[in-house]
């Protein structure tokens, strides 16, 4: 087992998910509760990291990153190093590419709240920060729950993007996923193996937890 490569995911799917959580739930919200120009657009969006193939994002990212780019640039000016191959080029794009699990687990959520419910608390006064906080959040937290779990297993997992912006440095982008690559190219099967049976643990516990968690949403309402 290569133990740094395993920290090194696990705070790249922390890291992933404090950054997309608070995004998912405004921006899931808007699209559960609001109409506006341009909503059809910006769903597709969400979705395109699902159905790209993660070496064209990662291209795109890459180009994104570079050291020509705006981004690129003032991230150079200010840490003094390049955002491509570097942890924190890693988290921006490993973020990017699980937008659609932060987001539309939490959308579905907002979006199965009766309307009377949201009506019947706005009749009673509280102001929309109130309705949000006591009755739509609490409503809300299995999507959000299961988009955190979700956008963990995920970013464990993700192999495409993560070697096409992180690279493969030790300690800094190796994860898990690059590392079961790097031990099938030295033919080290059984560290391979190893490796490879871990992130399947996660994967089926995280598939047990979001199934769970939404067969009791089904049993309350029902």
């Amino acid at each position: 087992m290569d133990w740094t490569a395993l920290s090194v995911s696990l705070w790249l799917g922390a890291g992933t998910i404090a950054i997309l959580l608070p995004f998912g739930i405004w921006f899931g919200r808007l699209l559960a509760f609001r109409t506006f120009r341009g909503k059809l657009l910006a769903e597709a969006l969400v979705t395109v990291p699902l159905v790209l193939p993660p070496t064209v994002l990662g291209f795109y990212l890459l180009v994104t990153f570079g050291a020509r780019s705006p981004l690129g640039e003032a991230f150079q000016a200010l840490v003094g190093r390049s955002l491509p191959f570097s942890f924190e080029g890693l988290l921006l794009a490993s973020a990017i590419a699980n937008v659609p699990f932060a987001v539309q687990p939490i959308q579905r959520a907002f979006e199965n709240i009766p309307a009377d419910v949201r009506d019947a608390a706005a009749c009673c006064g509280l102001t929309p920060w109130q309705r949000f906080v006591r009755i739509e959040l609490p409503l809300a937290w299995p999507g959000v729950l299961t988009a955190a779990i979700l956008t963990f297993a995920h970013t464990l997992g993700e192999f495409g993007v993560v070697l096409m912006v992180g690279g493969n440095l030790p300690g800094q982008t190796r994860t898990l996923s690059v590392a079961i690559y790097d031990r099938m190219q030295a033919f080290d099967d059984r560290s391979a193996g190893v490796m490879a049976a871990t992130l399947l643990v996660i994967a089926v516990a995280t598939l047990m937890l979001t199934t769970g968690l939404s067969r009791r949403v089904g049993v309350r309402r029902a």
